[in-house]
């Protein structure tokens, strides 16, 4: 239709304003009622397409997804209208898919007649990047139009789950490790509401109890993390960092460890009743959601160089803590180790004992206008203690710690270079460049039914990852490891595994899972 009345005598931006809101007269899924306004004529297909208006495309992503932590992240030069149509077009694919449930399981991936231009990994990551930048928005999207509930409990737990795990645990195979199990794993952590496998039977090697028992404790097959935890200063992998699309950007994703998530999720299902450690979807939306996944989304993405602060909120760790570790019958560890299957660690009982920890935190920092907070050096030329023995915490041996109310002296025993640390609750100037934090080191006592004891340790810069040594005063309990990182920020738990420390750190230990969440 030509005549006065025809949608080709609608002014430019009047058209636009009409697309805008059909596009977002309902809220949840892909702006689908677009689509008879784009078929209308070929003039108003060529004023509105993706291709020719980005500007429309991007208010459209605005108004259907969270913006403040890609913001935050990338910034606005980068975050340009044709990358946020472009994420817009991709995210929106991937809804469908999660909705129609094509890759959650392989008998639908097989029953797909399409060419799978976006894959398996392409979903995972996707939903994975969705909850990293979660305000409310996205997880809406995932969870009321994706069904992202269901789709990852059938990928984990129905017999021809993509995840392949219980078709592994049949045949006396470990589930498999791969970057798509690591980002599945974490979307079954952020999404976990424990009330959700209350009235599940978990005595069976199947039930997902299980499944997230073998991942949890198989400390020999599941890192806890993508580089050795034995280097202080791991050389960077390019072979483990897969390419992958956001925002129109090719980005290199450091894939995150499966071994963290599966903790958390297996000990928030046994120790429901006590809510340690509580789910992020059980969890009140802290204050600034955008934030609560920064050191997270940090450990993803390998840069040329890192501060410190990208992987780890300086100030995080310092407080009260009640947690607690399990372990296991050493034999039936014993015959894990010399390669039995998963069974034998799903049947086992695993025992639990509450601690609580009191953490201080300092900091090695180059600030020029405070001599007490660095080493006796010129400021531009700091360097963080050396890298020592990971079994003490990457402390090199003979360290000697003195500690004060204001912070710590460090002298290293061998070069005789004494550091001094300053205690972050003490620090001046509360808004401090947490990129000026050069070093962290840990200090601590708590209590558990073994007995009091002791705790230090260091931050690994590179990653975030927290090493804590624990010995107990009385001297007749050993001294232990634990490794782990601190998962969130605002609603964060302190999650990984302790091991002991006579065996070699280049072979498997004695190892059980632990977690603390900050006192409430």
């Amino acid at each position: 239709m030509n005549g006065p009345l025809s949608l080709n005598t609608v002014p430019q931006e009047v058209l636009e304003h009409i697309a805008y809101f059909a596009a977002t007269d309902t809220f949840l899924g892909p702006p689908s009622a677009l689509i008879p306004l784009l078929l209308s004529n070929r003039r108003v297909h060529e004023s509105l397409s993706i291709s020719t208006n980005h500007h429309l495309y991007a208010r459209i992503f605005s108004h259907k997804f969270d913006t403040a932590a890609p913001l935050a992240r990338f910034g606005e030069d980068r975050l340009t209208s044709w990358a946020l149509a472009d994420e817009l077009r991709r995210r929106c694919m991937v809804l469908q898919r999660l909705r129609s449930r094509l890759d959650s399981t392989t008998h639908a991936r097989h029953a797909d007649g399409a060419d799978h231009k976006i894959t398996v990994h392409d979903v995972l990551f996707t939903a994975y990047i969705l909850l990293l930048e979660n305000e409310g928005k996205n997880k809406q999207q995932l969870v009321e139009y994706g069904q992202m509930k269901l789709w990852i409990r059938e990928f984990w737990f129905d017999p021809h789950g993509a995840s392949l795990a219980i078709y592994n645990i049949r045949t006396g195979q470990w589930p498999i490790n791969c970057i798509e199990a690591a980002l599945g794993m974490w979307i079954f952590w952020f999404l976990l509401n424990s009330d959700d496998y209350s009235s599940l039977n978990n005595d069976g090697v199947e039930s997902p109890l299980s499944i997230l028992k073998a991942m949890a404790l198989g400390a020999h097959i599941y890192n806890l993390t993508t580089s050795p935890w034995t280097e202080f200063e791991p050389v960077l992998n390019h072979r483990a960092s897969v390419y992958t699309m956001l925002y129109s950007e090719a980005l290199n994703l450091n894939p995150p460890s499966l071994a963290t998530p599966a903790i958390l999720s297996f000990l928030a299902l046994v120790n429901k009743n006590r809510s340690i450690p509580l789910p992020p979807s059980d969890a009140p939306l802290p204050e600034h959601p955008f934030q609560e996944w920064d050191s997270e989304w940090g450990r993803c993405f390998t840069k040329p160089t890192k501060n410190l602060s990208d992987c780890f909120r300086p100030g995080s760790i310092e407080g009260v803590w009640e947690g607690f570790f399990t372990y296991t019958e050493f034999t039936a560890y014993a015959a894990l180790l010399a390669g039995a299957p998963p069974p034998i660690i799903q049947k086992c009982v695993v025992g639990r004992h509450q601690q609580t920890w009191k953490l201080r935190e300092h900091h090695l920092v180059t600030d020029p206008t405070d001599s007490d907070s660095g080493i006796d050096m010129e400021v531009d030329n700091i360097i963080p203690l050396r890298a020592g023995d990971p079994l003490r915490s990457y402390f090199p041996t003979g360290t000697q710690i003195m500690e004060n109310r204001s912070g710590l002296t460090v002298q290293d025993s061998v070069t005789g270079q004494v550091y001094r640390y300053m205690r972050t609750s003490v620090k001046r100037d509360e808004e401090q460049n947490e990129a000026s934090v050069k070093d962290i080191i840990i200090t601590g006592e708590g209590h558990s039914a073994w007995g009091q004891f002791n705790l230090v340790g260091r931050v690994r810069p590179c990653d975030g990852f927290i090493s804590l040594s624990k010995d107990y005063v009385d001297g007749d309990r050993g001294k232990w490891l634990y490794r782990g990182y601190l998962v969130g920020n605002a609603n964060g738990n302190f999650a990984g595994r302790w091991r002991d420390t006579l065996s070699p750190a280049e072979v498997p230990g004695y190892e059980g899972c632990f977690v603390m969440s900050r006192r409430r």
